[in-house]
């Protein structure tokens, strides 16, 4: 598995907030109804899915540095592929919530947008802290490659010369 690119997340997250702003300009046009207001709710989970998947990827640094004597793989593992997701919705729920907040600031004039757009701005913050929080992960999660010198298991070519 390949460490993610942070380009691939901000190119992610700029689409993602391109095509929501638009949407949601078609629909506000056509007279839907602005969203609500996000729910701080959706920052604090943001931010304890964040603190959770940190916390996970911390036990894996301790034990790579030799300060925690055991640790199952299958958690290393499982550990990493929660660190890749952590970036990949924290760059999608950026797009979603600085799309809405693009969209919900081209109408200022709107009485109750701006606290909208303020909590969607709110909004987009916890979902960056998640994308950190994946990548910061998915970097401790880093296996060294083998030393020179170690011995490397080669396979016979031909098993039934010999």
């Amino acid at each position: 598995m390949s460490a993610t690119r942070r380009g691939t997340l901000v190119l992610l997250a700029t689409g993602v907030a391109a095509v929501t702003w638009w949407a949601m300009r078609m629909l506000v046009g056509r007279g839907a109804a602005t969203p609500p207001e996000v729910p701080w709710l959706v920052i604090a989970v943001e931010l304890v899915i964040a603190g959770v998947v940190l916390s996970m990827g911390w036990a894996v640094r301790q034990f790579q540095q030799g300060r925690r004597p055991d640790l199952n793989p299958l958690r290393a593992a499982r550990t990493v592929v929660l660190a890749k997701a952590a970036c990949y919705t924290g760059a999608l729920l950026t797009g979603w919530y600085g799309g809405q907040a693009l969209s919900l600031l081209t109408d200022a004039d709107v009485p109750g947008n701006p606290a909208r757009a303020g909590a969607a701005g709110l909004a987009v913050l916890g979902a960056v802290a998640l994308a950190v929080a994946g990548l910061v992960v998915e970097h401790w999660c880093r296996i060294p490659p083998p030393d020179a010198d170690a011995p490397t298991l080669t396979r016979d070519p031909d098993p039934t010369a010999g």
